[in-house]
């Protein structure tokens, strides 16, 4: 089998269409899939890191620059632009026409598109250059032309698609579905058992990939006004093209408690497994701290989080905390919430470990045999 993916990851966008991507990619190769990427050379980008994972990576250049409507250069934004097309960095139809050659000569079975800047306008120009197409989203604003649909957002309603996509689409909606990778679930036994008397001593901070509103900066400094056990230590995980990482350095360097900064880390799970308590962002990381059952504070840092982060707070899969309140001078808010999460950590680690049980990717290989 064939397969193409479409999706770009910039200081932007961030990394996670991605990263979710190359998890599937990494499924289907393991069965004998011939797997591509086609990817948009943003700054940020992530287009040698697939190169290195032993993916074919064709970079498409920026034609128009973020600020840009999708229309194109010198028109006025129509009523029918996406919210997000300015992350395109061309039109629909440039970037379709970009894309077409590299599938006449892939010939794939599957095109997999993951990107918020695309919709059933340039699903539809590359119809004839695919047999299928899979469309993996999570906003539920625009219309497909697709034949398979992926949401992996917990309490996703498959509802929520069917006036968008075509009769026939198959949707695969909610976090049974999310897409981990094999060592998530590989170590979930293990993550699980260590909770059986929580206690912290271990906390983790990951704000994704790029952090380019410096969202770790802020959690570190109203975690000086917090309660922090004595032998508590904080370790931060940050991108290699996050735009704060010296300054997170030097402000690391200064916390009341020992904490550490690692950049491209290649064991993830483990660090999760091995934490009692995760601050982060919404996204992958949501999915990746529940398959591992670790209690974790949610920090909403764009708006297309807080649908992610209400759901897991709805049945106390997490504590959720918006981005102003995490920046208001006396940390209060924070600081409450981080009291009540820390008081209740064997709760939340169960109610966390019900959400997913990281075998989303193999579900999904399964849809697309």
């Amino acid at each position: 089998m064939k397969v193409a993916f479409r999706a770009d990851a910039s200081l932007q966008i961030g990394t996670g269409h991605v990263m979710r991507c190359l998890t599937l990619a990494d499924a289907l190769a393991a069965h004998g899939a011939d797997c591509q990427f086609i990817c948009r050379a943003h700054e940020g980008n992530l287009i040698e890191f697939i190169r290195g994972k032993g993916y074919v990576t064709h970079a498409l250049p920026i034609v128009l620059k973020a600020s840009t409507s999708s229309t194109g250069p010198g028109q006025e934004a129509s009523p029918a632009d996406l919210a997000h097309s300015h992350w395109l960095g061309a039109t629909q139809a440039q970037d379709a026409e970009a894309c077409a050659p590299i599938l006449v000569a892939h010939r794939p079975d599957w095109l997999i598109a993951d990107h918020y800047a695309l919709d059933a306008r340039w699903e539809r120009a590359l119809a004839p250059h695919y047999r299928k197409l899979m469309v993996i989203d999570d906003l539920a604003d625009r219309p497909h032309a697709c034949d398979l649909l992926l949401d992996q957002t917990f309490g996703r309603d498959a509802a929520d698609y069917r006036p968008l996509v075509p009769a026939d689409c198959r949707l695969l909606c909610g976090s049974q579905y999310a897409l981990l990778r094999p060592e998530f679930a590989a170590l979930r036994p293990y993550s699980l058992q260590r909770r059986a008397r929580p206690a912290l001593h271990e906390l983790l901070i990951t704000m994704g990939g790029v952090d380019k509103d410096n969202a770790t900066g802020q959690v570190l400094q109203a975690l000086r006004t917090c309660p922090l056990p004595a032998d508590c230590r904080i370790t931060v995980v940050m991108g290699a093209t996050a735009p704060w990482l010296e300054e997170v350095r030097t402000q690391a360097q200064d916390m009341p408690r020992p904490t550490r900064v690692l950049v491209g880390v290649n064991d993830m799970a483990q660090l999760m497994a091995d934490s009692d308590l995760a601050i982060g962002a919404a996204g992958s990381t949501s999915w990746e701290l529940c398959c591992l059952g670790v209690p974790n504070l949610l920090v909403c840092t764009a708006a297309n989080q807080r649908t992610v982060i209400g759901a897991l707070a709805s049945v106390n899969a997490t504590a959720k905390l918006d981005r102003a309140e995490l920046s208001r001078p006396d940390g209060i808010p924070f600081c409450v919430q981080y009291t009540v999460l820390t008081k209740n950590l064997g709760a939340y680690a169960a109610d966390a470990a019900r959400i997913t049980d990281g075998s989303g990717a193999s579900r999904v290989c399964a849809e697309l045999a």
